[in-house]
């Protein structure tokens, strides 16, 4: 069985220690509250490149002889990795090329060059972090350079794994469950490595995006898995394959794996936002989402979530919110057949909405019909329950109806 020791990732603690922040750990009272247990929030959204992944980045490069280093490096990543590489590429003074998706959030890409500086330069390409990789191994193949990779590597794993020595030499008290996101891997890995080590009776869940669930599919077959599609909402974890080292340590360390649906992770972010003046991105707000999933088995225990990066775009908040009302059932789309006479929109208005519906939306789809025509129509709910009255309104008053929500072709194509 492949393992990253507890000497490694102390030694890598000693290596990082005046490079990376000590990040906090902090007891939420209102997640603890909410779910009767003591919630502690490993704050690595506050990190100096406002992810965990400044530690494996750093710890790798840093490792690298004054020959690999004098040729520079090459990384891919959907964004975290990248800003971990370029702040180290800038504080050891080499050159580093980044492959990034095209589909970054902006954000993303303008913080890769912020901390790089004239060290680094940023490559877009591919449309997921799978594509990016493909190219960037492609080029150090070409250009004899060295590939820091995000998640796969011993070194890179032992740097995440100091997270769990930061969160250990602060916890006072024993640690029943401890929640950490799975992308490729490399956090969990490292993090677990080191606990198990420590802190045995601990239990370790892994949390993936239910569009990307690429380490529950290999540790059910028992061997590597490639995702044939995945969403790549969650571009912090979203991504096709977990590495080979990265699932081998996960097998043994892991004693469970939360999948949470896209939009609850939605939820989860607007919560810790709204509740805490916490800034998560989805990769981040992973870890608080799974709590709802393991309600009854926390009752009562030490629980720490790790939030795993803040770098969330504000131009995303508009989706994120959408989701999550989705999600919530607060949020539907139909095409509607409006009968076309005069008074039909007010009949609707008086007789199918209830008197707390929003309509967020109204376009018509076509208007070749003399008679009828299908509209396109939002509303929003005050309560999840208010929607099978409403679908029975719309039956009783003659307005056939498509819920469009649960039709994902013809959501992706209105929507």
């Amino acid at each position: 069985m492949s393992k990253v020791s507890i000497e490694e990732i102390v030694v890598a603690n000693q290596v990082l220690k005046d490079v990376v922040t000590k990040t906090p750990l902090q007891k939420n009272e209102l997640l603890s509250a909410r779910y009767g247990c003591n919630v502690y929030l490993k704050r690595e959204d506050l990190q100096i490149v406002r992810s965990f992944k400044l530690r494996g980045a750093y710890n790798f490069i840093r490792s690298l002889t004054e020959e690999e280093r004098a040729k520079g490096v090459v990384c891919a990543s959907a964004g975290n990795h990248a800003q971990g590489v370029a702040y180290s590429c800038f504080a050891l003074g080499i050159e580093g090329k980044i492959f990034m998706p095209s589909t970054t959030p902006r954000q993303k890409v303008s913080q890769v060059k912020r901390f790089g500086g004239d060290n680094v330069s940023v490559v877009l390409t591919g449309d997921t972090f799978d594509d990016s990789y493909t190219a960037a191994m492609a080029y150090c193949t070409e250009e004899e350079k060295m590939f820091v990779h995000p998640f796969d590597d011993y070194r890179t794993i032992a740097g995440q794994g100091t997270v769990a020595v930061e969160i250990l030499n602060d916890m006072q008290e024993p640690i029943d469950y401890m929640f950490c996101s799975i992308g490729g891997g490399g956090l969990a890995a490292g993090v677990g490595s080191y606990l198990k080590g420590i802190s045995p009776s601990t239990k370790l869940i892994g949390v993936e995006p239910e569009g990307a669930a690429g380490m529950k599919a290999s540790l059910n077959s028992g061997q590597v898995t490639r995702l044939e599609t995945i969403d790549p909402f969650v571009d912090g974890a979203a991504v096709k394959q977990v590495g080979d080292l990265t699932m081998d340590i996960c097998m043994d360390v892991l004693d469970g794996i939360s999948v949470v649906p896209e939009g609850k992770v939605c939820t989860t972010i607007l919560q810790l936002y709204n509740e805490n003046a916490v800034v998560a991105e989805p990769a981040g707000a992973l870890s608080v989402a799974a709590l709802d999933f393991y309600k009854d088995e926390i009752k009562g225990k030490n629980v720490v979530c790790v939030i795993s990066g803040g770098n969330n775009d504000i131009e995303r908040m508009q989706e994120i919110k959408e989701r999550s009302l989705i999600y919530e059932g607060l949020k539907h789309y139909f095409i509607v057949t409006f009968p076309q006479r005069a008074g039909a929109l007010r009949k609707f208005m008086a007789q199918v909405l209830g008197e707390h519906d929003d309509i967020t939306r109204f376009e018509y789809t076509k208007r070749t019909n003399r008679d009828e025509g299908p509209v396109l129509v939002g509303i929003e709910l005050k309560h999840k329950e208010d929607y099978a009255p409403l679908v029975k309104r719309m039956e009783e008053n003659g307005f056939p109806y498509m819920e469009i929500n649960s039709d994902p072709l013809l959501f992706n194509l209105l929507i």
